[in-house]
C-alpha cells in the first residue's frame, strides 16, 4: 500500500524473552525425560544467550541516531563477544597468575579487551552520541557475557559422578539471572563514557575515559572476587580456634550452619551493591548525557577540543 510507513514493532525485546524462555524450558524438559546428549548443545546456546540477546533487543529500540542499524547491532554482539572472549584467554593465560590480585587483572584484562573490540568495530561511525556508545558497549558486552555463559555451562556438565543437567541448569538459571548486572553494564558504561569525548572521525584518549576503565574494572574484581571476600568476612567474624588450628595444618574445614547463611548473606548482599554503583553510574551517564544534547553544539565541540588538547 502507497503511503503507509511501516513503524518498527516495538517491545520486540519482551516477544524474544518470551519465545526463547519457552523453548529452553521445552529444551530441559525434553532433555531430562530422553536423557538425549544430543540436545545438550541447545540447551547450552538457548540458556546462555536468551538474557544477553533479550536485552540487547531492548537497547536496540532505545537507540539515538539511525547509524545504529540491526546489521551494527549484529556485529557488536556477535563478533565483539568473540573477539574480547579470545583476546581475554590469550591475555589471562600470558599476563595472570595466582595471586591475591588475581581477579583485578581479570577485571583489567577484560574490560580492556571488550573496549578495544567497541573501538574497533564502531570506527567508522560518523556520529558519536553517549547514548548510542552505552548501547554498542551494552551489545558488546552482552555478547561476551553468552560466549562465556556457555562455557561455563557446558563446564558445569561434566562431573566427577558424570554428566550433571542439574548442575547446567542451575549455572545457566544463576547466569541469566545475574547477566544484566555483569558485562553488559561495565562495557555501557565504558561505551558511552568513550563516545561522550570523541569526535565525527576519532576516539579520544581522555583522563576521564581512563578513570572510568580503572572504575569499571574494580567492579569486575569485586564481583569476580565477593565469594572470597564473603567467606573471608564470615571467617573473621565467626571462625573458631578449632577451625583456623585445621586450616594452619592445610585440612579441608567444614562450616557450621550459621557461617554458611552469613557466607550466603554477604555473597549476595556484596553482589547487590556492587550492580547498585554500576546502576546508578549509568543513570548519571545518561543524565549528564541528556543535559550535554541541551546545550548548544559549541559547548559540546569546546569540550572535546579541550579533552584532545590535555590528553
Amino acid at each position: 500500500m502507497t503511503g503507509v510507513q511501516l513503524r518498527p514493532r516495538k517491545r520486540a525485546w519482551l516477544r524474544i524473552f518470551g519465545i526463547g524462555l519457552t523453548l529452553w524450558v521445552l529444551s530441559a524438559v525434553v532433555t531430562y525425560l530422553t536423557g538425549n546428549p544430543h540436545l545438550i548443545p541447545t540447551l547450552v546456546l538457548l540458556g546462555s544467550f536468551l538474557v544477553p540477546a533479550t536485552f540487547v533487543a531492548w537497547a536496540f529500540e532505545r537507540r539515538h541516531s539511525g547509524e545504529i542499524t540491526a546489521e551494527l547491532m549484529f556485529s557488536t554482539f556477535l563478533f565483539g563477544g568473540v573477539l574480547g572472549v579470545l583476546g581475554a584467554s590469550v591475555l589471562e593465560a600470558y599476563l595472570l597468575y595466582p595471586s591475591p590480585w588475581l581477579y583485578v587483572g581479570v577485571g583489567l584484562v577484560e574490560e580492556a579487551v571488550k573496549l578495544g573490540a567497541l573501538a574497533l568495530l564502531t570506527r567508522k561511525l560518523s556520529v558519536k552520541s553517549t547514548r548510542d556508545g552505552m548501547i554498542l558497549g551494552a551489545s558488546v558486552g552482552f555478547g561476551f557475557a553468552a560466549f562465556e555463559s556457555a562455557g561455563y555451562a557446558l563446564t558445569s556438565l561434566f562431573t566427577p559422578q558424570g554428566l550433571s543437567l542439574n548442575d547446567l541448569v542451575t549455572t545457566e538459571l544463576l547466569r541469566g539471572l545475574l547477566a544484566p548486572m555483569g558485562h553488559g553494564l561495565w562495557t555501557a558504561i565504558l561505551g558511552g563514557t568513550l563516545f561522550a569525548w570523541s569526535t565525527r572521525k576519532h576516539f579520544v584518549l581522555t583522563g576521564k575515559l581512563v578513570a572510568t576503565y580503572l572504575g569499571v574494572s574494580l567492579l569486575h574484581a569485586l564481583w569476580d572476587s565477593m565469594s572470597n571476600i564473603a567467606a573471608m568476612i564470615t571467617l573473621l567474624l565467626t571462625g573458631q580456634p578449632w577451625q583456623y588450628e585445621l586450616m594452619l595444618h592445610g585440612w579441608l574445614v567444614e562450616p557450621t550452619s550459621t557461617q554458611v547463611q552469613l557466607y550466603t548473606t554477604l555473597s549476595w548482599l556484596g553482589l547487590g551493591v556492587v550492580a547498585l554503583i554500576g546502576v546508578l553510574w549509568l543513570l548519571a551517564i545518561v543524565r549528564r548525557s541528556r543535559d550535554l544534547r541541551r546545550a548548544s553544539p559549541p559547548v559540546r565541540a569546546y569540550r572535546v577540543a579541550t579533552a584532545r588538547h590535555f590528553q
